[in-house]
């Protein structure tokens, strides 16, 4: 069940955790993927600022003010704000100040229950609520700490030798 005030718990720590985690670290950790069609954590923290952008806030604007009768604009699922040579640093700034600004817009909309339950129309799945994809948001963040999580344990998969088959997360 989705409750506001827990979703906040986790999106307004989560600029915090990227920049403790990556900042000052060489590109031997942030610029690593775990193999093709991946991303490395600098890649998953440009992609974050995409959605930072061009997902929540916007589109919880779209029900607020059209319902279901505009549809949400198509997110592009494979977007990151990470140009090469683009660096970390710049990269956590932007996404921790676009962050920040839509956790304050959020807090300024103050949803009501009634609010949390009105429908917008999603492109691939149909009628939505507001709840939804706040709830969406939260698991979006956890689901990207995770994939960086991946891509650095991946730098170390033969390194770690026969625990291999204890780290479920070198199991690809």
């Amino acid at each position: 069940m989705h409750k506001l005030s827990r979703s906040i718990e986790i999106l307004e720590r989560t600029p915090a955790v990227l920049r403790s985690l990556l900042l000052g670290l060489p590109d031997f950790w942030v610029g690593g993927d775990y193999g093709p069609g991946t991303w490395s954590a600098l890649q998953v923290v440009g992609h974050l600022i995409v959605g930072e952008r061009d997902d929540w806030i916007p589109r919880l604007r779209r029900i607020l003010e059209h319902g279901e009768s505009v549809p949400f604009d198509p997110f592009p699922h494979d977007a990151t704000a990470a140009a090469p040579g683009t660096p970390l640093a710049e990269l956590l700034d932007e996404f921790e100040r676009l962050r920040a600004a839509n956790l304050r817009e959020l807090h300024a909309i103050n949803l009501s229950h009634a609010d949390l339950e009105r429908t917008g129309t999603h492109p691939a799945f149909g009628r939505v609520t507001a709840s939804q994809l706040l709830s969406t948001w939260v698991v979006h963040d956890l689901h990207h700490l995770r994939q960086i999580s991946l891509a650095m344990a991946w730098q170390y998969r033969d390194a770690v030798g026969p625990w291999c088959q204890y780290l479920n997360t070198l199991n690809r």
